[in-house]
C-alpha cells in the first residue's frame, strides 16, 4: 500500500462524453459510429470511438466526417442534457475527496493525498472512482493518477477508453512524455522547439531556465518546472462561479468605437466559450472600461433570457459601449456575464428557438475547433486578427471553478 502521506492527484476524464450520453439515452445506438456536431456546414463537436476508427475527429468539417463515415449517426449537441449528466458525475466524485476541481463538463481533478486509509492504494482508489461513476451514470471514464497534476492528465490520456494509469515512478514516466502531450504547449511552440531537436519534455532541462524564458517568455518558467516534474498548481476545491469575464489592456489608449467593438467581440466570444465549457448560462452582461487616467466604470444590462451565446452577449455589451457618452480614450476594455445558472435550468425562451439552435450548433463547432487547435485558430468576422496587441487576462469572480450541486 502507498504511504499515507503520499501525494496523489487523480484526473478523471469521461470517455467520448457527448456521444456516450447519446447512447445512454438511446441504447439502440450502442456500437454505432456517432458524430455530434452542427449541420452540413458545421464541424464535429465529438465523435464516439467507433466513429474515430473511421478517422473522424473533433473540429473536423461535417462534410468530411460524412465522407469518411457515411454510415455514421449524426446528431445535434444537447448541452443541457450533457450538463445534467455532468452534475451526476461530479456528485459521484465528491465522496472520494473534499478537494474536487471540475474543469469542464466531462473532466475533473481530485487530490487523493491522505485518503489511503479510506480508499486503499492509489490503484484501488482509481478503480473505486471508475466503479462509482459507472454505477451513477452507466458511463465509463479514464483515470490518471500521479504525484503532480499535469502528469495525472497525461496519464489519463494514455489509456482510453475506460483506462486506469498510475504513475509509480515519476522520473521514469517523465522520460516518456512528449511535448505534444504537455498541456499548454501549442503547435507553434512545438515547431520552435522541434527545430532545435527537442521533442521530449525532459530534453528541455538542458536549455536551463534563462534560455527557456528567452525562447518562450513567461511560459518558459512553467516549462522548466514541468521538465523536472514540478507542478505547484495542485487542486483547488470548486465553488460556484459567480461571474465569467475577460478584459484586455490596449497597447495604446483608444477612443475608436469600431476598434473597441472589435476587441469587445473577441472578449465576448471567449466569455461565451468559458460559459459553455462549464455548462453555464448567464443573464446579466457587464461592460468594463478604464479611462486613460485610470478611472474605472462598469455598465450592466439584464437580458430577457439566460444565454451562453457570444452573439447575444456581444449585442448587449456593444449597446452599452455605444451608449456610454464620454469619448475616452480608454486603456482597458472588458466584458463579463453574471446571474449564472446551469445550462438547461431556468425558464426557456419561447421565441426564435430555431435561430437559437443554429447559434448553438455554430458555437459547438467553435468550441471543438478551440479545444483542438487553441484560441488562435478561430476568429469570427469583425474580430481582430490573431496577434498579440495587448495583454489578455481572464478575470473570473468567485473563482473560475464549478462546484457540483
Amino acid at each position: 500500500m502507498a504511504a499515507v502521506n503520499e501525494n496523489i492527484i487523480a484526473h478523471v476524464d469521461m470517455d467520448a462524453f457527448y456521444a456516450a450520453v447519446e447512447v445512454l439515452d438511446r441504447p439502440e445506438l450502442a456500437g454505432r459510429p456517432i458524430i455530434v456536431g452542427g449541420g452540413a456546414r458545421g464541424v464535429v463537436s465529438a465523435a464516439s470511438y467507433e466513429a474515430r476508427a473511421y478517422g473522424v475527429r473533433s473540429a473536423m468539417p461535417m462534410f468530411k466526417a460524412r465522407a469518411l463515415c457515411p454510415q455514421g449517426v449524426f446528431l445535434p449537441g444537447r448541452m443541457g442534457r450533457y450538463s445534467q449528466v455532468s452534475r451526476v458525475v461530479m456528485g459521484a466524485l465528491e465522496r472520494f475527496s473534499p478537494l474536487l476541481e471540475p474543469v469542464s463538463v466531462d473532466e475533473a481533478y481530485l487530490d487523493l493525498s491522505g485518503t489511503q486509509r479510506l480508499w486503499g492504494s492509489p490503484a484501488e482508489a482509481g478503480r473505486a472512482i471508475k466503479a462509482a461513476v459507472h454505477q451513477a451514470t452507466g458511463l465509463t471514464c479514464s483515470v490518471g493518477l500521479a504525484p503532480v497534476r499535469f502528469l495525472a492528465k497525461i496519464a489519463s490520456d494514455r489509456d482510453k477508453p475506460d483506462g486506469l494509469t498510475l504513475v509509480r515512478d515519476l522520473e521514469a514516466f517523465l522520460q516518456t512524455v512528449t511535448l505534444a502531450e504537455v498541456p499548454g504547449v501549442g503547435a507553434r511552440a512545438r515547431e520552435r522547439l522541434a527545430a532545435m531537436g527537442l521533442k521530449r519534455l525532459v530534453e528541455l532541462r538542458a536549455l536551463g531556465l534563462e534560455r527557456l524564458e528567452r525562447l518562450m517568455g513567461r511560459f518558459g518558467r512553467r516549462l522548466h518546472e514541468l521538465a523536472w516534474g514540478l507542478d505547484p498548481s495542485g487542486v483547488s476545491p470548486g465553488r460556484p462561479v459567480k461571474s465569467v469575464s475577460n478584459e484586455l489592456t490596449l497597447e495604446a489608449d483608444s477612443g475608436d468605437r469600431e476598434l473597441l467593438a472589435a476587441h469587445l467581440l473577441a472578449l465576448c466570444q471567449k466569455v461565451a466559450r468559458r460559459l459553455r465549457r462549464h455548462g453555464l448560462m448567464g443573464r446579466t452582461v457587464t461592460l468594463k472600461l478604464k479611462h486613460a487616467d485610470h478611472r474605472l466604470i462598469t455598465r450592466s444590462q439584464s437580458l430577457a433570457d439566460h444565454t451562453d451565446q457570444a452573439a447575444e452577449v456581444f449585442a448587449a455589451a456593444r449597446g452599452l459601449l455605444l451608449d456610454y457618452r464620454p469619448p475616452g480614450p480608454f486603456r482597458l476594455i472588458g466584458a463579463g456575464v453574471s446571474g449564472l445558472l446551469a445550462a438547461g435550468q431556468g425558464p426557456q425562451p419561447l421565441f426564435d428557438e430555431q435561430g437559437r439552435e443554429r447559434s448553438r450548433a455554430l458555437s459547438q463547432a467553435e468550441d471543438a475547433i478551440v479545444a483542438r487547435f487553441g484560441e488562435g485558430a478561430l476568429s469570427r468576422a469583425g474580430a481582430l486578427p490573431a496577434r498579440r496587441p495587448a495583454l489578455d487576462r481572464e478575470r473570473p469572480s468567485g473563482h473560475n471553478r464549478v462546484k457540483p450541486k
